[in-house]
């Protein structure tokens, strides 16, 4: 059976990135092994590409849901055989995944995130207003020059994460606005959402200025729900 060294793989120097860690193993597959045989260990490929074992494992979780890999007891990660059939049906089943936790990931938004909203409504001080009309105001301007505001569209949720005083939310809010990154990318670019997108935004901006904290909960409760139906009905 092959073995992979050293020479078969590129160092990996951004910090990023189970997707380049995903292209590498994938050459490795093509190139030398053959169906039926065994990656190298999580501990193995980290080392060959100075990644950590969890982009390692995030890796080899995106090949397996396009039908490359498959996880074997007590066998480790074997390599699939690959016919047109098994890709299509993999592809199916990943996209069908992929909607599934995006509709997660969207319903923990809206447990967590309306609180936030009416926190930051009794909590947020005179700064933490005025850089939220900033980033508003940024947000605005890319939409005027037909440019999607991904990142203002973020910073505005995380600013407002800010305000709640609470470090263990922030880290939340900003794993959450990363595993949601593409979905946003992709449903900013549906027509109308971007407009729709700013002006829930401005609701709930207005009710955090006004102190009134069941406004501006239920505010960013209405701007979520509008967001989920545009991702889930017309980005996947």
């Amino acid at each position: 059976m092959p073995t992979a060294a050293k020479a078969d793989f590129e160092v990996i120097r951004r910090n990023k990135v189970y997707e380049e860690v995903a292209k590498q193993i994938e050459r490795l597959i093509l190139k030398k092994l053959r169906p039926g045989d065994k990656l190298p260990s999580e501990r193995e490929l980290a080392e060959m590409l100075k990644v950590s074992r969890s982009s390692i494992r995030d890796a080899i979780r995106s090949l397996e849901l396009v039908g490359l890999v498959e996880p074997r007891q007590g066998a480790g990660t074997i390599v699939r055989e690959v016919t047109s059939g098994s890709v299509v049906n993999s592809f199916e089943d990943a996209l069908m995944r992929r909607r599934e936790l995006v509709s997660e990931l969207l319903d923990f938004r809206r447990m967590l995130e309306p609180p936030l909203a009416a926190r930051a409504a009794t909590h947020a001080s005179e700064a933490d207003v005025s850089e939220m009309e900033d980033i508003l105001q940024r947000q605005y301007e890319k939409q005027r020059r037909g440019e999607a505001a991904v990142a203002e569209d973020a910073e505005f949720h995380y600013s407002i994460a800010l305000a709640s005083d609470n470090s263990v939310v922030l880290k939340v809010i900003d794993i959450l606005m990363d595993l949601l990154r593409e979905s946003r990318e992709r449903s900013l670019q549906v027509e109308g959402r971007a407009q729709k997108s700013l002006a829930g935004h401005r609701r709930i901006l207005a009710a955090i200025k006004r102190r009134d904290a069941e406004a501006a909960r239920d505010a960013m409760r209405h701007h979520i729900e509008d967001v989920e139906e545009i991702v889930l009905n017309k980005v996947y």
